[in-house]
């Protein structure tokens, strides 16, 4: 048994789909999730990772716990489920614990103590991810125009359902014990590229704003800690060349190219119509 949390976002949903796929039983936990939310045959957990008792129940059975950075005790959910009897754990981070470690310090927190944990334990540093783009899905629908900061630097984003394969691969490979993998897409795009790529996708122009750094923050501080929104327009506007560089640790799990924007994009057309 496997348990996936944040099993109704963008890298669970696809996870728990693959593992079902494979006949691997699972629990999936998020906050508000019912049977409708799950295919058939996995359990659905409704918990919360900011209250790791409520998680007692799903890691019943469980050999093995997909994480996401959330909540502020890490300890005590893997304390938890160790006494439940998983053995492996894998977390699913950020780029920039390792690349931004002063302003990433609450997934870093939770990489120590992944580590610490005494489990066998696998940490996926994510690039940002394809997704990320839905926060234009309104505005295109509506006016087709995106608007994003830095408009002609290029960063590698990643397919969330290839941060999924390679998590399903290190829950079920003892291969993957100890090791500590960068995500990133295959090739940097900017975001001037990714409007055109969805637009490519409708078969319709979307025009492409560039907002200033400013504009950007105050978006985001509605809905991220400031740290992070510093941190995160640091490497959108000033990325260091670790940043930049599309990392082969996808291709090197997977045993294939990542996918590009432009496939994803394709592939999430209906979202944007």
């Amino acid at each position: 048994m496997i348990v996936a949390t944040g099993a109704t976002g963008n890298v669970g949903r696809a996870l728990v789909r693959m593992l079902t796929e494979a006949r691997v039983p699972v629990t999936a936990v998020a906050r508000h999730i019912t049977d409708a939310d799950v295919p058939p045959g996995v359990r659905a957990a409704a918990a919360d990772l900011a209250e790791p008792a409520g998680l007692r129940g799903a890691f019943d059975g469980a050999e093995a716990l997909f994480l996401l950075v959330a909540g502020d005790d890490p300890h005590g959910i893997l304390e938890m489920a160790k006494a439940a009897g998983v053995r492996r754990v894998v977390l699913l981070s950020s780029q920039g614990a390792g690349t931004r470690p002063e302003a990433y310090r609450h997934p870093r927190l939770f990489e120590a103590a992944v580590r610490e944990s005494g489990l066998d334990w696998t940490v996926l540093r994510s690039g940002g991810m394809a997704t990320n783009a839905l926060a234009w899905a309104e505005s295109v629908r509506t006016r087709r125009a995106a608007a994003a900061p830095f408009g002609d630097i290029g960063l590698p984003f990643v397919d969330p359902v290839d941060v999924a394969a390679v998590a399903a691969a290190a829950l079920r490979e003892d291969t993957h014990a100890g090791a500590t993998y960068t995500l990133t897409g295959p090739a940097p795009t900017t975001p001037r590229e990714r409007a055109a790529a969805i637009a490519a996708a409708l078969g319709e122009p979307v025009r492409f704003t560039e907002q200033t750094r400013e504009e950007a923050r105050t978006l985001m501080a509605g809905f991220m800690p400031l740290p992070v929104v510093d941190g995160t327009l640091a490497i959108l506007g000033e990325p260091t060349e670790e940043e930049r560089r599309a990392s082969p640790d996808v291709e090197r799990v997977l045993g294939r190219t990542p996918g590009t924007f432009a496939a994803w994009a394709a592939r999430n057309a209906a979202a944007f119509r």
